[in-house]
């Protein structure tokens, strides 16, 4: 496992929601990355880690690879895969989200 999939790994292990982005929950940097903040606000969680991808172009790269997955946001609750913002949304419609993430903080 390369440095960054071990520092992606620890963040995703050690806090109970991650979700790696463009921007942070205060001010993302796409529409998807927003909707996807908005999701998890509307799911009661208001204290959640995130990550800028725009930061480092290692994590950006890594997380698509670790995840398996091609594109940004990717949601990751209690340090398993969720999905990126299309399936937050489905994920929310059905109200799957919202059990997944009852009584979970990253505090």
């Amino acid at each position: 496992m390369s440095d960054v999939q071990q520092r992606i790994h620890q963040t995703v292990t050690g806090n109970p929601v991650v979700l790696y982005m463009k921007g942070d929950a205060r001010f993302p940097q796409c529409g998807f990355s927003a909707t996807a903040v908005q999701i998890l606000k509307a799911c009661g969680v208001d204290d959640f880690v995130t990550v800028n991808v725009l930061a480092d172009e290692e994590v950006r790269q890594g997380v698509k690879d670790y995840a398996n997955w091609p594109t940004i946001p990717q949601l990751y609750v209690k340090g398993e895969f969720v999905g990126g913002c299309d399936i937050m949304k489905e994920m929310f419609q059905a109200g799957e989200l919202q059990k997944m993430l009852e009584g979970i903080s990253a505090a």
